[in-house]
C-alpha cells in the first residue's frame, strides 16, 4: 500500500510511468530526481501520509524502499 502510494506520487512529480518504479529504483541515479525534485516529493509524502521528514533521514534515501521503510516506520 505505501510502496503503491510513493510510486504514484513520484510518478506523478517526475511525468513518468509508475509501472517503472519499484522498491529498487534508484531516486538519483534512475529517475534523475535533482534536489528541488526530492524536496517536492517529500513534501507531497508528508501531506499524503501524515509525517514529517527529517532533513538529514531525506538525504539518506537512495532507493524508493528506502523511502518506503522509513514512511512504514513512521506512519
Amino acid at each position: 500500500m505505501v510502496l503503491e502510494k510513493l510510486s504514484k506520487i513520484i510518478a506523478d512529480q517526475l511525468g513518468m510511468e509508475q509501472s517503472k518504479i519499484t522498491k529498487a529504483t534508484l531516486l538519483k541515479e534512475e529517475l534523475l530526481a535533482d534536489s528541488l525534485d526530492i524536496v517536492e516529493i517529500i513534501m507531497s509524502l508528508e501531506e499524503e501520509f501524515g509525517i514529517q521528514v527529517d532533513d538529514n533521514d531525506a538525504l539518506a534515501f537512495k532507493t524508493v524502499g528506502d523511502v518506503a521503510e522509513y514512511i512504514e516506520k513512521n506512519i
